[in-house]
């Protein structure tokens, strides 16, 4: 039987005792999918394991947002300045929008970040809803070369029932619009994986999702 996320479950205790390394031969990971599926939850698992800093890429939007007005990033502050118009938009419209603010707002910036990593050579996990699967296969992030430093995963859940559920848990209401948007990005993020051979894996069942991850990364998983 499955369940869905709870909210205790999403963001796990402190890291506490690290494993150093353990075996990974990137440098930075990109774990995306859409919102709902659960991948905050084994964000924070791969972190401990690898024993590694996690950066939440919610963080940058809430920067974004701040730091910048409607006039200047109309497209990032959409959502909220035409409420009604994004509520009336169809599944094409909003996967396109999705699309768009991930490639004009925040790759740019991701971009920067990822890069002053490679030249520190300081490890780290991002994780986030406005990743491609694209972006992980730049041969480039500003002046550095990927060279396989750069890898991601994208967590998937297929049952836009199971979406609905975790929203349920984790945050007390039922939100059948915003399930279906992200059950819509979520099979058009599933494509796009297999098309760019970007490693991806269902969430559940949960309890075998962080050793189905680490196989998954090392390039010999079933997903």
């Amino acid at each position: 039987m499955e369940f869905a996320l709870d909210a205790a479950a999403e963001r796990p205790p402190p890291l506490g005792k690290l494993v150093n390394g353990a075996g990974r031969k990137w440098q930075i990971l990109l774990i995306g999918g859409a919102s709902g599926v659960g991948k905050t939850r084994l964000s924070y698992s791969l972190a401990r394991h690898y024993g590694i800093n996690l950066t939440e890429i919610d963080d940058f939007q809430v920067v974004l947002e701040t730091l910048t007005t409607p006039l200047q990033q109309p497209l990032l502050h959409f959502w909220r300045t035409h409420p009604e118009e994004f509520m009336a938009w169809g599944d094409e419209a909003r996967l396109d929008y999705f699309v768009r603010v991930c490639r004009e707002v925040f790759q740019p910036a991701l971009e920067a970040v990822i890069a002053n990593r490679l030249d520190s050579g300081l490890p780290a996990i991002l994780e986030g809803d406005f990743l491609l699967p694209e972006f992980a296969t730049q041969t480039q992030f500003g002046d550095q070369p990927n060279e396989g430093r750069v890898r991601a995963l994208f967590v998937t859940e297929a049952d836009e029932a199971q979406i609905a559920a975790n929203y349920r848990a984790r945050e007390g209401n039922e939100q059948p619009i915003r399930a279906h948007a992200e059950w819509v990005k979520n099979r058009w993020l599933t494509t796009e994986c297999a098309r760019l051979g970007v490693p991806s894996l269902c969430a559940r069942p949960w309890d075998t999702v962080l050793p189905r991850a680490i196989a998954a990364l090392s390039g010999n998983s079933p997903r």
